[in-house]
């Protein structure tokens, strides 16, 4: 069987054993240690620069060298980030987001400890019939599933009407101001 490559594959046939069939990754080291090399089927050698003779590998950038390539435009996206996260509006779109969440998270977790401490610690309580075979404790858990539904639709509700569109001007100048930064190109 041959591999994507076009160079067979290790395994199946021959009589190396799964001892001698190990992962070597660097061609110059098998060939020189004399090792078997175990290609992946699943792994594209010629995709990563593996695989390749010696004398043919493509020189790979340095990492240095493609850092700083991209270190310029980098430091002046971040400084854009950095200048809208500072900005009046986005302190304001946090805030209008903690006056919401920072409550109905504080009054579900009460309402839900609650349940649980009622349920554990007040068993006649919680088993009292309210009406034929339905009892306290089964309208306080049908109450939390109601509740989470009433908590999805008032935090997509405020969102809406409150913060996104806010948010989405704060994203289009963002947007605006890195594309400024990148040339043009987004």
């Amino acid at each position: 069987m041959q591999s994507s490559n076009g160079r067979p594959r290790g395994g199946g046939g021959g009589t190396e054993s799964s001892a001698d069939n190990h992962d070597v990754h660097d061609p110059v080291s098998a060939e020189v240690t004399g090792g078997v090399r175990y290609e992946d089927p699943w792994y594209d050698a010629l995709a990563s620069g593996w695989g390749e003779s010696a004398g043919t590998r493509t020189p790979v950038p340095t990492e240095a060298s493609a850092r700083r390539e991209y270190d310029a435009p980098a430091a002046a996206a971040a400084a854009v980030y950095l200048e809208v996260q500072r900005s009046e509006a986005f302190q304001e779109v946090r805030s209008r987001y903690r006056r919401f969440v920072v409550p109905a998270v504080a009054g579900f977790s009460v309402w839900y400890l609650a349940y649980v401490v009622a349920a554990t610690t007040a068993p006649a309580l919680m088993a009292r019939p309210v009406a034929g075979a339905v009892n306290v404790a089964m309208l306080a858990g049908l109450g939390q599933f109601l509740t989470t539904f009433l908590l999805t639709w008032a935090y997509a509700r405020h969102a809406r009407l409150r913060r996104d569109r806010a948010a989405l001007e704060l994203r289009w100048d963002t947007q605006e101001l890195t594309r400024g930064i990148r040339g043009g190109a987004s």
